[in-house]
């Protein structure tokens, strides 16, 4: 077979010329014995004995060790001898099985190799700043520099490949239940609904701008206002937040909307379309979710996303008498609660101590994690707690309640059936405590192992693996409408403000904001947020109230929201919808630890793409045409 060649320093490379791929890199069986075979991809690692010269060649698909033989072909011997690590490869040969001694068993194609019988290398490769082969790359900054080099990794492609069978079956599911998937607008005008957006200049209307979406809500409401019934869209999505850990400026959301649906009948839609999503990567998610309130959550867990696979926050205030909360300065006026981390073992004096920066007492709340010490005093008490909270004897117990010296300026305002902002504060301490504290033993513990045994189960490939202990999934409803900003002294949407109150709560929109309940509700899973979504206003009326309430004149309204609010006076139907993160979905299906692994293309926490150095300043002429003069900062 002849080959066009050219020199590049001392490597002479081919050209791929009229040879097609007969089987990719991870395809090959011992059942291919004796088959004639092209395989072409990267060189994954070499190893030099010689007169055999042992190439593995990767792809996207696998690993095949192939075999060149001096004795049988001294040319492609010739080839292989400058053939180095990420070149590219063409290698066409005969398989054959390996000797009984040598198969490897870690890889699917190890019963195998090819002899080769001509090589080509249709590209070479710089010394790469790390290697695709290597299991794991600790600078995550060069990774992400040479992402290309980053993605041909194997774990990287399996996490893709778990992004595209998730992405599939979503689409598929909501095809099958009357959808229709409509691309909303990426420019648009902005109407920020929390974060800043990000604004792109008009050219052709000087001094104006587009920005870039938040969400498509608006468009999607306006859609059913169309008569649509069904949307959806996997969506781009666009937040010019403050600086954190794991966001990225741009995202993806599976998002819906639906004319005439009760808050059950979206329920049983995502719930369907999540369990299709896990069956596509071989993980049974039982339905139908369990469900509990705001206030339920905040009271049982300390959080509004639920982690379902740690035990609650119980009530332990009936274990100690008026005297005895007196004694240990215990505030009797708020919660006592007890939370259970389980399998820690009796702490050292110094492992106490070092979780204490994980306790935030900022909101008036103290903690007691010393249940022996507290035997000593009120053992009664301890008794008491220990019998309350449950658990084994090997279990963290730490009770958590207001400091009583300690005061704080926060309202003590309770509406008839929702929780003070102080018991809020209580709570909430508790739940990131325990948050906090089962990151810290879970490896130590091994309490979420059962999630890792499902995510690297070979029962994702083959069958259904249970996940009805590793993926916990939780429907939080009945959301505050309201909450109160310190700082403007106004109660503002705690949500965005087209969810619709409960019909029942309406009167009190003006007299008791506190009280409002908003027909919102959030998907959690192992305590992270899935998505979020609400009942949407539908009526004009309604709508004004909600931005009166929240001290918002007609005048901002219609400036903010004019086309919006004249669109709900054209006959617009009760309507409702969620949005799920597809990133946070994927990453938790690929047992990856950050959003940044399951995203092709992603930003730095500082917002910044190291591969295309972006963002970067443009030319005078750029910015002339767009009406622009920077300040010098």
């Amino acid at each position: 077979m002849t080959a066009l060649v050219y020199n590049r320093c001392t490597v002479t490379l081919d050209f791929l010329g009229s040879l097609q791929r007969t089987h990719t890199c991870g395809e090959l069986r011992a059942s291919d014995a004796g088959k004639s075979v092209v395989i072409l991809g990267w060189v994954n690692r070499r190893r030099d004995h010689g007169n055999l010269i042992f190439l593995d060649l990767r792809d996207r698909y696998g690993i095949s060790q192939v075999v060149l033989d001096k004795d049988l072909g001294v040319e492609a011997h010739a080839k292989a001898e400058q053939a180095r690590s990420e070149y590219v490869i063409a290698a066409v040969g005969k398989v054959r099985l390996r000797d009984a001694s040598v198969i490897n068993p870690k890889m699917e194609t190890g019963e195998i190799e090819i002899v080769a019988d001509e090589l080509r290398i249709l590209n070479d490769a710089k010394v790469p700043p790390f290697s695709p082969a290597e299991d794991a790359i600790a600078n995550e900054e060069v990774r992400l520099k040479y992402r290309y080099l980053d993605l041909r990794r194997p774990e990287m492609q399996h996490n893709f490949l778990v992004r595209h069978k998730v992405a599939l079956a979503v689409r598929q599911y909501l095809s099958g239940q009357g959808f229709y998937e409509i691309e909303t607008p990426f420019m648009t005008r902005s109407t920020p609904e929390g974060a800043r957006d990000y604004l792109v200049p008009s050219r052709v209307h000087p001094g104006n701008f587009y920005a870039l979406p938040q969400s498509p809500q608006l468009f999607k409401q306006i859609l059913m206002v169309s008569g649509m019934d069904r949307y959806f869209q996997i969506a781009r999505c666009f937040r010019d937040e403050d600086l954190r850990a794991d966001r990225q400026p741009e995202f993806t959301q599976i998002d819906l909307e639906m004319t005439f649906p009760q808050q059950e009948t979206i329920f049983r839609v995502v719930e369907g379309f999540l369990s299709e999503a896990f069956k596509a990567v071989g993980i049974h998610l039982p339905t139908p979710f369990p469900q509990i309130t705001y206030d339920e959550a905040m009271r049982n867990y300390g959080i509004d996303k639920p982690d379902l696979r740690l035990p609650g926050l119980t009530d332990v205030k009936a274990a100690f008498t008026e005297e005895n909360l007196a004694a240990l300065q215990i505030d009797p006026n708020l919660p006592v609660v007890a939370l259970r981390i389980p399998k820690v073992g009796e702490l050292s004096r110094k492992e106490r101590d070092d979780n204490k920066p994980l306790f935030d007492s900022r909101k008036g709340a103290k903690y007691i994690d010393d249940l022996k010490r507290l035997e000593k005093g009120f053992p009664e008490a301890a008794a008491k707690v220990r019998e309350l909270a449950g658990g084994e004897t090997d279990d963290l117990l730490v009770i958590v309640a207001g400091d009583a010296a300690v005061h704080i300026h926060a309202s003590d305002t309770k509406s008839e059936g929702r929780l003070s902002e102080r018991e809020i504060a209580i709570y909430s301490t508790a739940g990131n405590f325990r948050v906090e504290l089962a990151k810290k033993y879970a490896d130590r513990h091994g309490i979420f192992a059962v999630t890792d045994a499902v995510v690297n189960s070979p029962e994702r490939e083959t069958g259904l693996a249970d996940g009805s202990q590793a993926f916990r999934p939780i429907w939080v409803t009945d959301f505050p409408m309201f909450e109160f900003d310190e700082e403007t002294k106004k109660w503002m949407p705690s949500h965005h403000p087209f969810t619709s109150p409960h019909e029942e709560d309406m009167d009190r929109l003006v007299s008791d904001p506190a009280s409002v309940r908003a027909r919102y509700y959030d998907v959690a899973m192992n305590g992270l947020e899935l998505g979020s979504g609400s009942i949407r206003i539908h009526r004009q009326d309604v709508q004004a109230e909600i931005f009166r309430s929240i001290g918002m004149t007609d005048e901002e309204a219609k400036a903010r929201f004019g086309f919006f609010l004249e669109a709900l006076q054209y006959g617009t139907p009760p309507h409702g919808g969620i949005a799920l993160g597809l990133d946070r979905i994927v990453m938790i299906l690929a047992g990856a630890s950050s959003l940044r692994e399951v995203i092709a293309f992603p930003k730095t926490a500082k917002a910044i793409d190291l591969m295309v150095d972006a963002p970067t300043p443009v030319s005078e002429q750029q910015l002339r045409e767009l009406h622009i003069r920077p300040t010098k900062q």
